[in-house]
């Protein structure tokens, strides 16, 4: 026998799309997600998904354009692995490890993407609340730390922009690392998030992975794993708090479905693979906190045809700590964040995690809100004139505070003109107790839109 011969070799048997099949000529056979690759082309890769007898069956990671039946190919004895080190940091790669901003990048550690969720016993529950200096989610919706966080809304409501957002405002503060996983990214997107972190001197700390749109399936479904595996690295091995960001999970799901119809399963409810649940748990159930660190995600969730009663959506909201809604019809009022405070939720709306006067404020102001949105539909008949005294000022008082919870952000100075404002959370419940209770009935609700805090207010 050849020394040099690899344990596991053979040849492409046929080519059908991103599938191939392969007649295992060695004795030994492929295990489960072995990487298969050629002597003449070490940039191709396949990975086995099943194996029947001596014939396997890949799914095709690389370009097939150079690809052919007969070609040789042979096991690496590994599954796919992603690159990690503090020299990853400040940089921008792919799903292979291969740098796209550029630079050269060294040969690193690697670690595989596929891993199982942290032992029971070692998980660590806080309830620490995540600052981050946009004022409508630090009053409505707050963030657990090392919890999940969702951004969910239709195309074109702001999600994208609200998740560069807080990138910009948390890692200015945060001490940790940031991980961005782009899952079907748009490439302006990518380019634009990269500028970004570059002009706000936050890249250091950043790490950006990304699978882009023009990216095959059985890539953009595996950047998502990738991305925890390097948020898991940081956490473990440099017991570090990192937080996990990624756009967008429901391109995790579609690519999940992509890859589902090319193998030809039988689909489930509303088309979707029959595994939704099981390949949403293998990604979501790593992202927690450890007595290492925490990991804190923040993903935003496409709503297609803003329907929030789509299964891929109603299946990636039951992972979610904090689920932020975001509403076209309040962006259309020009209200930005446009959060939709009813279908909007947070698990640590409790008065012993807020403090009193944070809980007792948010509480005030749901009642309110209510009242308000009843009013609405007879302001909008008769005019607010027509209120009774006390109705009037309810109405008046929650439109201030509605319009106080719109923000200029950093991310959008360049379309808007305003410049970006930090405001933070104690400052937000200062300013809304002063709203509440009449303190500012004399100035006009138009003049609370669009500023910082109120003490920086040009009344």
């Amino acid at each position: 026998m050849d020394k040099n011969k690899p344990k596991v070799y053979g040849k492409i048997r046929s080519l059908q799309g991103q599938l191939a099949e392969i007649q295992i000529e060695s004795e030994d056979l492929p295990f489960l997600f072995e990487i298969l690759t050629c002597p003449e082309d070490p940039d191709l890769k396949l990975e086995v998904y099943y194996q029947e007898e001596d014939i396997a069956h890949a799914l095709i990671l690389s370009q097939t354009i150079l690809m052919h039946r007969g070609l040789e190919v042979f096991g690496t004895g590994s599954e796919l692995r992603i690159t990690v080190g503090d020299e990853i940091l400040g940089r921008a790669i792919n799903l292979f490890g291969a740098p796209q901003d550029g630079k050269p990048l060294p040969k690193l550690e690697t670690v595989p993407i596929y891993a199982k969720a942290p032992l029971l016993n070692t998980i660590k529950s806080g309830h620490e609340v995540l600052e981050t200096g946009i004022k409508a989610i630090d009053f409505l919706t707050p963030f657990p730390k090392g919890g999940k966080i969702g951004f969910i809304g239709g195309a074109g409501v702001g999600k994208t922009v609200l998740l560069t957002e807080l990138i910009h405002n948390i890692t200015t503060l945060h001490q940790g690392v940031s991980v961005f996983a782009g899952v079907g990214e748009r490439i302006r997107e990518g380019q634009e998030l990269y500028q970004r972190l570059v002009e706000s001197k936050t890249i250091d700390r950043t790490v950006l992975l990304l699978g882009q749109m023009n990216e095959n399936a059985p890539i953009r479904y595996r950047v998502g794993l990738a991305g925890a595996a390097i948020a898991e690295y940081f956490r473990d091995q440099k017991k570090k708090d990192v937080l996990f960001f990624i756009d967008n999970m429901f391109r995790f799901v579609q690519a999940g479905m992509e890859v589902a119809m090319l193998l030809g399963t039988i689909p489930s409810e509303q088309g979707y693979q029959a595994t939704l649940q099981s390949e949403l748990s293998s990604l979501e159930e790593r992202l927690v906190a450890t007595e290492n660190g925490s990991i804190t995600s923040i993903q935003t969730v496409y709503v297609p045809s803003d329907e929030l009663t789509d299964a891929g959506v109603n299946s990636i909201m039951s992972f979610l700590d904090t689920a932020i809604v975001l509403s076209r019809s309040i962006a259309q009022m020009g209200i930005y964040p446009p959060i939709d405070v009813s279908l909007s939720s947070s698990s640590i709306l409790s008065k012993s995690i807020l403090g009193e006067d944070h809980f007792q404020l948010l509480t005030a102001f749901q009642e309110l809100l209510d009242r308000y949105n009843k009013l609405a539909h007879i302001v909008a008949i008769v005019g607010q004139s027509e209120l009774s005294g006390p109705d009037q000022l309810v109405y008046d008082r929650v439109q201030k505070i509605i319009n106080y919870l719109t923000q200029p952000f950093f991310t959008t100075e360049g379309h808007t003109g305003r410049p970006g404002v930090y405001v933070p959370k104690q400052t937000t419940i200062n300013d809304v107790k002063m709203i509440l209770t009449g303190k500012l009935d004399a100035v006009p609700a138009e003049k609370f839109t669009y500023i910082g805090a109120l003490k920086d207010a040009k009344f």
